[in-house]
């Protein structure tokens, strides 16, 4: 299965987790406390973690097409949450 991660630089991490899980938890599957989440997508789960610093992402996805199709709504729904914060998210695809 594709993997891909992406370690966004923020110190809102937590809040971000929150505000994207509360946001698709009426559509999808998800999991969520203070410092980390779990949303199931069709197809794929992205797991977050808050850090003081950084918000890590790291998406799995049951095919590449469908892994960069989540990347794109993952960041997407990412900057609306963020959008007094400029955010760099890049995504790197993981090495199997």
């Amino acid at each position: 299965m594709p993997e891909s991660h992406a370690v966004v630089s923020t110190t809102s991490g937590s809040r971000y987790i929150n505000r994207l899980c509360k946001h698709w938890q009426h559509k999808l599957s998800v999991a969520h406390d203070e410092h980390q989440g779990r949303v199931t997508f069709d197809g794929g789960v992205c797991h977050m973690r808050a850090e003081a610093d950084a918000l890590h992402l790291q998406l799995t996805a049951e095919d590449a097409a469908t892994r960069e199709r989540l990347e794109e709504v993952v960041a997407v729904h990412l900057e609306r949450m963020a959008s007094r914060e400029a955010l760099d998210i890049v995504w790197t695809p993981a090495v199997s």
